[in-house]
């Protein structure tokens, strides 16, 4: 057991004293934010800023109003004919040219979009969309529904969601921010579990080529070394993500301090406070009294979700998962001469864990309770990203214990089967490893 948390001591330090771990983990969140906050920025200015020219041309007379412009999409109707407006096209001030033939409201076909370059679907989809509406409106009027009663039948409605406890109490929740947090979460889990299972099979590849590892194992066991240069590396990834949590959260409440304004915190923390003292006294009142604007509906957004749990919940689903999968990774370095060589080995560890991300991210969001979502949260090669994007959503206290029970059994199994293939594969050099070999090590007797 000393012989394993020196080589743990030994594979932390030499990792977390290198200068590209130390920049790498305070640049990380500000490269993060920065990325979030170019798309963010470059979609509003996207929406806002883009502004097409369409000119109609309409052969139809069963529509009786006009398509209308508003700030991203102009409308002109020409009186000559199509053909005329195709070939005119790249000589005047409109970018597209819309076709409209006489259809029956019932079935509109036939319709055409004409342009000197490709349109995009967003563009399609909104041009499909002011005609739906523009039939929609003509039909109601059809019925002897009047313009004001037409006007008064848009409504926007806006659903607060609740979930019920088991213990019969209702709670704020949030789709949006739900799934928000099980796409970070999701995408989070695996990038940490390709990066640090990576690190590990490269290290064991740099001992092997540098033959380090023949000292090394005349003092230890090879199933020793195995495990601490593993744990080593997951304590590694363990203080990166928490710094990173940290820092996150720092610099999150610097930039609301700046853009919200300190008396306006006060404000908001004072409200905070007003809110609490009113759900105590009349629990009815509290909702009317929820700050308004962006902060509030963040406030309202995370009120449901337990983030500690959240947070509790990926530590041991990343330990489990970056456990589970790096032991498969150090079987491949052993395996392998170079680095080149671990290319066949990868894909089939790598599948199941690209499966899994694929379908957590598509199936699981959909539909957290399904079956899909239930067995992908259970197979330990699919667990640790499906679990940790089901859980903003809420999963029963058995599932998810079930699932860590069978990842930890999964993480065991895995362990015992690469330390087989690892005691053999250190020691072998020159010659190329197949699948066939490695199970020939794997069945080798001590």
């Amino acid at each position: 057991m000393n012989k394993i948390l020196l080589i743990i001591q030994r594979e932390y330090l030499s990792r977390v004293k290198k200068k590209s771990f130390i920049i790498m983990t305070f640049l990380t969140p500000l490269l993060i934010a920065g990325v979030y906050g170019l798309i963010g920025y470059f979609t509003y200015k996207g929406i806002k800023d883009t502004h097409d020219s369409v000119a109609v041309v309409s052969n139809n007379k069963t529509l009786t109003e006009q398509l209308q412009t508003d700030k991203n999409i102009s409308y002109t109707y020409l009186n000559s004919d199509l053909e005329k407006a195709k070939k005119t096209l790249n000589k005047s001030d409109y970018d597209y040219v819309l076709y409209l033939p006489e259809f029956s409201l019932e079935e509109p076909k036939g319709i055409e979009l004409f342009g000197a370059k490709q349109a995009g679907l967003s563009l399609n989809k909104r041009i499909a969309s002011d005609i739906e509406e523009l039939i929609r409106n003509q039909k109601l009027k059809q019925s002897g529904i009047s313009q004001s009663d037409l006007d008064k039948l848009k409504t926007d409605v806006d659903i607060t969601t609740k979930k019920i406890a088991e213990t019969g109490d209702e709670q704020e929740s949030s789709a949006g921010a739900s799934s928000f947090i099980a796409f970070t979460a999701g995408i989070l889990m695996f990038m940490f579990i390709m990066l640090y299972g990576v690190q590990v099979m490269r290290g064991v590849i740099e001992e092997k080529t540098s033959r380090i590892i023949e000292v090394m194992v005349s003092s230890v066991k090879p199933f020793q070394l195995m495990m601490g240069k593993i744990i080593g590396i997951a304590l590694v990834g363990l203080t990166q993500f928490m710094l990173w949590i940290v820092l996150t959260l720092t610099i999150s409440t610097a930039v609301v301090s700046i853009f919200v304004g300190k008396e306006d915190i006060k404000k908001i923390s004072a409200n905070t406070q007003v809110q609490g003292q009113i759900a105590q006294a009349n629990p009815s009142m509290a909702a009317a009294t929820t700050q308004a604007g962006p902060i509030g509906d963040i406030q309202k957004s995370l009120a449901g979700l337990d983030v500690g749990k959240i947070v509790c919940v990926f530590i041991f689903f990343f330990l489990g998962g970056y456990l589970f999968y790096s032991a498969l990774y150090a079987a491949i370095g052993s395996a392998v001469d170079s680095e080149t060589e671990t290319q066949q080995f990868m894909m089939p560890v790598m599948m199941p864990l690209l499966l899994g991300y694929a379908l957590s991210l598509s199936v699981v969001t959909n539909d957290p309770y399904g079956s899909t979502a239930f067995w992908l949260s259970m197979i330990p090669f699919t667990s640790p990203i499906a679990m940790v994007v089901r859980i903003p959503y809420g999963v029963a206290n058995w599932e998810l214990s079930l699932s860590m029970i069978i990842l930890v059994l999964g993480f065991i199994g895995t362990v015992w089967m690469a330390g087989r293939i690892y005691r053999v594969g250190i020691l072998m050099y020159g010659k190329k490893t197949t699948f066939k070999e490695m199970f020939k090590w794997f069945t080798y007797k001590n």
